[in-house]
């Protein structure tokens, strides 16, 4: 069991009863957002449609928490398949600003609507691209502008064709402040910067930002703290090389920043350390906030309560804490998986309120609100939706680690018969399952619908006990994390009835390398399908557009130390391969690139190792440009299992 760092009493909140009944589609919210007073909620809406091959339309709707009862408003917008994003309220919470891009136009556009829905206002037309948008001291706008960008921000969009001399023409992202429908430029030229946040209190804008020199895909890995005023940058931090810097929130007096530190493997997935630094101390350290916590880090906020607060994963729960102490107070924890604006846990925060989403792997989505540990569910949209699958938390011994994970067992299985398990690797390594609704078509929901129990480890590398446990696979990929997997399993059969001979192994990014990986070191798996993987991280580090993330993982470049590459690479063990496997990929990842899924693959054919490869035309690494893709893939990888592993 999960050591408990501070004894505190558990707020039950009850669940929504769930039907086996699907009488509507599935209702999905994005981006919660609370007016500092606390008096209205903003949150990105859609309706999702199995089978859809379009992206759904989306919808604005305006809340009233301390009134649920009372109909949402939807704001009228400007086109018909809009997509929205970073919804921010002003300081008095009447004015609601936020980004539109109409996929039939080119530009980016700055919309505001009062806290009823009227007074629809336009306030800028961008050529490029836009995210990030944040109200400021006396209601100035700021936002994250790359003028005439090539593709979208982040390293899980499409790339740009590589054309031309190469690196000679990097998109840049600035902080612009928006004024009279034009911006103005306020970090330098030459500086991408990922996140930043407002300092209050100062004669002209300032901020702090994270940020770094050059392409702005590959080094965020390498990013320090800035701070930026007057169109320069002044650098206040710079992290180890085995440390990277998320969400910095500077404190409400502007004297101190608060921001992530830790192992991360991905930019958006933060998780590790919470620390602070002194604004106005020339040369200030960082002062680690949560150094023995046996826990992750995913969110801070200082406007939830008194102080500084954090969100984070400890085990298999969600659980915030407040950091004004010289240890941290645990004030809540659920198995459920609360999510706030952004990806991964968190909430949203005004005043004494807070909202969020809530679900777990049974109950779909809803939205709540309330005080810390007393909400008020606020929607019953989903109230109709099925539930796919009996959930058990399971933990197990792995060498030194307590290791957790989550089985699920399709609702009708038959305890009297042995049963074909999947076990998925999720992305990362930096990253956790965790208990989010099973969609209706997800593919670990088509998987146990046809029949297989759903086995999802989080390993050491993963999040949830602490930063020890995140790297303890720093230069030993493939190696640990294997060894507590198969402990894993062998955990997970010994409280269900699971047919060890029928065993499916599958994963995407950092899962899918891990499939390609451990096909090669055992013959336990019947059927493999890897998705996004990476078969040689010798050739892929000078394949990819991300290798500024590898030397904090392996601890040297492969040009220095190309034996520790060579040691996790499945290539050098392809010959040991004999476990049927289904590869696919996006012809434009820029993190996985198509190569490694062909060299896997060209390997396989030549050895006569069962095998198949599909390429998705335009997809980046996240796959999310044509749904019919995702979805193609699923039914393949169901196809696959059902010809190895079904009696």
């Amino acid at each position: 069991m999960l050591r408990s760092i501070t004894k505190t009493t558990l707020i039950a909140l009850p669940l929504l009863a769930a039907s086996t009944t699907l009488a509507a589609p599935l209702h999905k919210f994005d981006s919660p957002t609370l007016a500092p007073n606390g008096t209205h909620l903003a949150t990105l809406e859609t309706d999702e449609t199995t089978g859809r091959n379009t992206q759904p339309q989306q919808h604005l709707l305006i809340r009233t928490p301390a009134n649920p009862t009372a109909t949402p408003v939807q704001v009228r917008l400007p086109c018909n398949n809009c997509r929205i994003s970073s919804p921010t309220w002003n300081t008095d919470g009447t004015r609601l600003a936020f980004i539109i891009h109409d996929p039939k136009q080119k530009s980016r556009l700055v919309y505001s609507v009062g806290a009823t829905g009227g007074g629809l206002t336009k306030l800028l037309t961008f050529d490029g691209t836009l995210q990030a948008l944040t109200y400021g001291p006396d209601d100035q706008l700021a936002v994250l502008a790359t003028a005439g960008a090539h593709k979208e921000p982040g390293a899980l969009q499409a790339g740009a064709p590589q054309t031309g001399e190469i690196g000679t023409n990097e998109d840049v992202q600035r902080i612009a402040t928006i004024a009279q429908g034009v911006i103005q430029w306020q970090s330098p030229a030459d500086l991408y910067i990922y996140e930043y946040d407002w300092r209050p209190h100062q004669p002209t804008p300032a901020f702090v930002a994270t940020g770094a020199h050059g392409n702005g895909d590959e080094h965020w890995w390498v990013a320090k703290l800035y701070s930026i005023q007057n169109g320069t940058a002044a650098a206040l931090f710079s992290p180890p090389q085995q440390e990277q810097l998320g969400l910095p929130h500077v404190s409400p007096d502007g004297k101190q920043v608060a921001f992530i530190g830790g192992l991360m493997s991905d930019f958006g997935f933060f998780g590790g350390d919470a620390y602070t630094l002194a604004l106005d101390t020339p040369h200030a350290t960082p002062r680690n906030l949560t150094p023995s916590l046996h826990a992750t880090i995913n969110s801070l906020s200082w406007n939830c309560g008194p102080g500084l607060t954090a969100t984070g994963l400890s085990g298999a729960k969600s659980t915030l804490w407040s950091l004004d102490g010289t240890t941290p107070k645990e004030l809540w924890a659920t198995e459920d998986h609360i999510t706030g604006t952004g990806y991964g846990l968190g909430l949203a925060c005004g005043t004494t309120t807070t909202a969020a989403i809530r679900q777990n792997y049974t109950t779909a989505p809803e939205l709540w609100a309330g005080p810390i540990g007393h909400w008020t569910q606020l929607t019953h949209a989903n109230t109709t939706q099925p539930t796919f699958a009996k959930a058990q938390n399971i933990t197990w011994k792995s060498d030194a680690f307590d290791v957790q994970g989550w089985l699920l067992t399709p609702l009708d299985a038959d305890k009297t018969k042995k049963r074909p398990m999947i076990v998925s690797v999720h992305g990362g390594p930096s990253s956790a399952n965790a208990p989010r609704y099973l969609l209706p078509d997800a593919l670990n929901t088509a998987l146990l619908k046809a029949g297989y129990d759903v086995f999802l480890p989080n390993p050491r590398g993963s999040y949830g006990q602490g930063e020890a446990f995140t790297r303890a696979n720093i230069r030993d990929f493939g190696h640990g994390d294997l060894r507590d997997i198969l402990r894993g399993i062998d955990a997970a059969e010994k409280i269900a009835s699971i047919d060890d001979h029928r065993l499916g192994l599958t994963g995407y990014s950092y899962g899918g390398y891990m499939t390609m990986w451990i096909v090669t070191q055992t013959n336990r798996f019947r059927a493999a399908v890897a998705g996004g993987g990476i078969a040689n991280w010798q050739s892929y580090y000078g394949e990819n557009g991300i290798d500024a993330w590898m030397p904090p993982f392996f601890g040297a470049t492969v040009y220095d130390d190309p034996e520790i590459y060579a040691r996790s690479s499945p290539m050098t063990y392809i010959k040991q391969v004999k476990t049927p496997t289904f590869i696919f990929v996006g012809s434009a990842d820029e993190e996985c690139p198509p190569p490694q899924s062909e060299e896997f693959y060209h390997a396989l054919h030549t050895l006569g190792v069962p095998t198949s490869l599909v390429i998705y035309p335009g997809e980046g690494h996240a796959m999310r440009n044509n749904p019919a893709h995702m979805a193609d893939a699923s039914r393949r990888t169901v196809a696959w299992f059902d010809k190895y592993l079904t009696p």
